[in-house]
């Protein structure tokens, strides 16, 4: 397990094919690359299905991406908490990503009982610079 963590990638991944197949499921294009203490790093095989015109990752896209990186960096500390939702989330888009993997670097800056603020920095496959950055809060369910 990486330090730090309730489970491992892989372990989140498995859980994450479970509870989230739209993201998930077996031809689908999210993956788990990392997970350490209160961070996760989420890949995106973006393809046709992605692009806006112009042939650019959508916004939509990434927005997805960003909520799932901030959701699996949460459950990687609180465990298998699949009623975690998102409340807000806050996304600028800063240069146009290509076709072909983006990931999704995040980090939860804040852990409370009930709510967790992450942020993601996205970036294409090919390079650092950052095409996107994104704040999201979550909302954690009562354990009652």
């Amino acid at each position: 397990m990486a330090s730090g963590t309730v489970m491992t990638a892989a372990e989140l991944e498995d859980f994450l094919r479970e509870v989230f197949p739209q993201a998930f499921g077996p031809t689908r294009p999210h993956h788990v690359v990392a997970l350490g203490h209160r961070t996760a790093t989420i890949r995106l095989d973006a393809d046709d299905a992605h692009l806006r015109p112009g042939g650019t990752v959508s916004g939509p896209a990434l927005m997805a991406l960003s909520d799932v990186a901030v959701y699996a960096a949460l459950l990687g500390q609180i465990g298998r908490v699949a009623l975690a939702v998102t409340t807000n989330l806050s996304i600028n888009f800063l240069r146009k990503p290509a076709p072909g993997p983006v990931f999704a670097d995040a980090r939860i800056i804040k852990l409370g009982k009930r709510l967790a603020v992450g942020d993601v920095a996205l970036r294409g496959g090919g390079s650092e610079d950052l095409v996107a950055h994104c704040v999201a809060t979550y909302s954690i369910p009562d354990k009652r």
